[in-house]
């Protein structure tokens, strides 16, 4: 076994065998590489073809959450200031309501004392008539007691 040339031989049979073997698992594992290549251009070509109208609408989509937020934003704003003028004119209203309320207590109160001193002043006229119908009526007896006397002798 010392032949160089057997040694050489074996060696390059071995080598020989190698490159088969790993050919022989290579071309399988190429094979899917390429499966794989297609995979990934296919791919590739419909993010190409479907991205740019999906991001572009995803921009349009963001500008219009942006737009409707102002509105949002301006419509509470307007609201907040409705609610504002509303309070102001409870309180106005309120502040009214409050001065109607003593205005009419005031206008109450002169109502009641006017009728009592209407009453009391009525009764008062029914006094002094009463006294006047009583002393009437002593003058009408003594002036017709006197008519009387006087007429006859």
């Amino acid at each position: 076994m010392t032949e160089p040339v057997f040694w050489l031989g074996l060696s390059v049979g071995m080598v020989a065998f190698s490159l088969v073997a790993v050919m022989a698992t290579l071309i399988p594992a190429v094979r899917e590489l390429q499966r794989a290549a297609r995979s990934i251009e296919k791919l590739a070509d419909t993010l190409s073809r479907e991205l740019p109208p999906t991001l572009e609408s995803i921009r349009l989509t963001g500008l219009e959450i942006s737009e409707l937020t102002d509105d949002v934003s301006v419509g509470v704003k307007n609201a907040g200031e409705v609610v504002q003028q509303v309070n102001q004119s409870v309180s106005g209203v309120k502040q009214q309501t409050d001065r109607v309320r003593g205005t009419t207590r005031s206008v109450f109160a002169g109502f009641k004392a006017a009728w009592q001193v209407w009453r009391s002043s009525d009764r008062r006229a029914i006094e002094v008539n009463d006294g006047r119908a009583s002393s009437l009526s002593s003058w009408s007896d003594e002036t017709e007691t006197s008519v009387r006397s006087s007429a006859d002798p």
